[in-house]
């Protein structure tokens, strides 16, 4: 039973297709943000320096610790 069931599954996954992609056309004509944020030039470099200070305000939530590495660290 267990070699029928092997030889279906592989009889399957072959038989079956890939699925096609639905081509841009079919999409209503609507592109989407990924394409647009392509098509433009319209680089700003404001939305970086947003998101650096956004990483450098991550170090806020650093807390020092007197944990010596032999104990657990109290939460």
């Amino acid at each position: 039973m267990g070699n029928r069931m092997l030889a279906a599954l592989v009889f399957v996954s072959i038989v079956g297709g890939p699925a096609a992609a639905q081509p841009a056309e079919d999409r209503g004509g609507v592109p989407t943000e990924t394409q647009l944020r392509e098509a433009g030039d319209s680089y700003n470099p404001i939305w970086d320096l947003v998101g650096c200070l956004g990483l450098i305000g991550l170090f806020g939530f650093w807390r020092s610790s007197d944990n010596d590495g032999y104990t657990d660290d109290p939460i």
